[in-house]
């Protein structure tokens, strides 16, 4: 029996609530969250971070996408059923619960940690069968007696020759784009956004360094609500020097209905909870609106460009020694995932300038690496034998950057079928690295530059092509994206900005067998300017070889050798001057050049 669901399901019995509705989210709308956050993985077994759960008298639902399917069944507890997100016949939570609610019952769920839109979304197709919600209590945190805490970790300030702009002048660029909106105060509430603003990191969650905050702006005022003993006495000054006063975290509710009568409100619906919009005053104004800094920090500007790159050569070189050790010593010691991203984490973590890892590195084996997100663990920690293919997807951070980077490798014999469909994803990787195109065109008009070599062979992958990544932030950052659907990330559809830094990411995954992802980040750059508009390209800032011993060119185009050989040497003429003279004749021979078989 599983003990926390029945204590939940009598919590909701006393309440009269017919489904309790739990997501795997924090305040803010966070990706990735600290363990105060983990309700869905303390109910259902599951640790994938696109989790909800529906729970009824008796039933117990588990929607994912599909990243996690594979994940999802092993590590989900058996009184849980899996519902596979964009799987045919499968309905959305909406659509389940559109159907389970009985005429005039109760949906309840932490108001908290649901966005008003959400909500707003919800009501709308429940509207019909009169359903009430319940949305005061934490039921969660109820029947969770050894709930972890927020730890608050130490607040530091990016200095100015990495973060390439004052706050000040943030802010004042902030304030201007409220004025556009006639907005007389700003709520906001998500914690990369914040960072941003203030040039301040924190490390209140994992592999993200930001600190729990909000913050409420208006034109006269900047009040940011965060854990104060967390920020340092020269950092407190600092804010005190551009009008910014620090208060308690759970403050801001307060300040929030003490807004002047007839405020007009600029927020993001998808960002705030129902909590804290209905902190509101009943007749203040919202203007419902993506956060104006949302934008503003995924086009990095110079400094923090030309910070990129350095942070990536270095990257680039624990990279080429990691697979310089792999292909050495796979087969004559003992390794395993585990112990290889051990190795590799090493390396990062006491690279200079590191401030972590940027997310917990994958490090998969064979059938392991069909799960996208797959994270070994001592249950599941296999050898790497001389032979298949091992996927290491990782990262880290840097005071002057962060790095997302996904290399298969092949560690022996493979198949001819295995060669085929690891051609096939390095060709979509550089068809999407190598287009030329017009300004206004977003990721959502590229993104099947990656997948065809896949589609043409009637595969495809259940996840997009690429995100954008924060500057010592999130390693998945808005608004720019790869998907050609808008099922994941609605903001694939958003231009793309000369600045961006952007991942390209293709893959196939052969569930119970093998997974190929092969992974560069790029840069949005300009190309030339002509009587048909501004063209922008992409600029590889990834440097890594492709491992040619999974390379067939028999299946690629003259022009995708031609691709192929021209990272090969910018990698090698980058990075050669940073190696030892061992390590660069071995990356010489990593990054040969190869020539059209067939």
């Amino acid at each position: 029996m599983n003990q926390p669901l029945e204590a939940l399901r009598a919590l909701m019995a006393e309440r009269q609530i017919d489904a309790y509705l739990v997501a795997a989210c924090d305040y803010h709308q966070s990706e990735y969250t600290c363990s105060h956050f983990w309700a869905t993985r303390f109910l259902s077994g599951f640790t994938g971070e696109n989790c909800t759960l529906v729970i009824t008298a008796d039933d117990a639902r588990l929607w994912t996408d599909g990243r996690f399917f594979v994940q999802a069944e092993a590590q989900m507890e058996e009184s849980f059923t899996l519902m596979r997100m964009g799987d045919k016949g499968v309905p959305t939570v909406t659509e389940y619960l559109q159907k389970t609610l009985p005429a005039g019952g109760c949906l309840g769920f932490d108001g908290r940690l649901m966005s008003t839109r959400e909500k707003k979304d919800i009501e709308e197709k429940l509207e019909a069968g009169k359903i009430r919600f319940a949305w005061e209590e934490d039921l969660v945190g109820m029947v969770w007696p050894d709930r972890p805490d927020i730890q608050p970790a130490p607040v530091f300030e990016l200095e100015l020759r990495y973060a390439g702009e004052t706050a000040e002048s943030k802010l004042a660029r902030l304030r201007e784009k409220m004025a556009e909106k006639k907005a007389d105060a700003h709520i906001l509430t998500t914690l990369e956004d914040i960072a941003w603003l203030f040039n301040l990191r924190g490390g209140d969650i994992p592999c993200t360094p930001v600190f729990y905050s909000y913050v409420l702006l208006t034109r006269e005022k900047a009040d940011l609500f965060a854990f104060p003993e967390a920020f340092p006495e020269e950092i407190r000054k600092m804010l005190a020097g551009c009008g910014v006063s620090l208060h308690p975290y759970t403050d801001v509710f307060e300040a929030v209905a003490g807004l002047p009568e007839g405020s007009r409100v600029l927020l993001d619906e998808g960002k705030v909870s129902v909590f804290m919009e209905k902190c509101l005053p009943a007749n203040c104004e919202v203007i419902d609106s993506h956060n104006p800094t949302w934008a503003m920090k995924a086009v990095k500007n110079e400094t923090e460009q030309a910070c990129w790159i350095s942070s990536h050569i270095r990257d680039g070189v624990i990279m080429v020694r990691f697979m310089k050790w792999l292909k050495e010593h796979v087969g004559k010691e003992d390794i395993t995932e585990m112990s290889a991203s051990d190795v590799l984490d090493g390396m990062r973590l006491n690279a200079p300038l590191s401030k972590g890892l940027s997310f917990g590195t994958i490090s998969a084996y064979g059938p392991n690496a069909a799960m996208m997100h797959y994270t070994s663990t001592p249950e599941t920690n296999v050898p790497l034998k001389p032979e298949g293919f091992y996927l290491v997807d990782s990262g880290g951070h840097y005071l002057d950057g962060t790095t997302d980077i996904t290399r298969t490798f092949v560690l022996g014999p493979i198949t001819q079928e295995m060669k085929l469909h690891f051609t096939a994803v390095a060709r979509g990787m550089l068809n999407l690295a190598n287009a030329k195109f017009l300004y206004g065109c977003s990721g959502q008009s590229l993104d099947y530059l990656a997948r065809m070599p896949m589609w043409e062979m009637g595969i495809n992958y259940r996840c997009g092509t690429g995100h954008g990544v924060g500057f010592l932030l999130s390693v998945h950052e808005g608004p720019q994206g790869f998907y050609f659907m808008n099922r994941f990330r609605a903001s694939t559809g958003t231009a793309l900005e000369p600045g961006m830094i952007i991942t390209d990411e293709p893959g196939i995954y052969i569930d119970y067998h093998y997974g190929i992802r092969t992974e560069n980040e790029l840069m949005c750059v300009k190309d030339e300017e002509n009587e048909y508009g501004q063209f922008l390209r992409f600029r590889h800032v990834t440097y890594c070889p492709i491992d040619l011993d999974g390379i067939d060119t028999q299946y690629m185009s003259e022009k995708e050798v031609k691709w192929l050989n021209e990272y090969h040497a910018m990698v090698y003429e980058t990075l050669a001057k940073h190696l030892t003279e061992e390590e660069a004749a071995w990356l010489k021979e990593a990054t040969r050049p190869v020539t059209k078989a067939g």
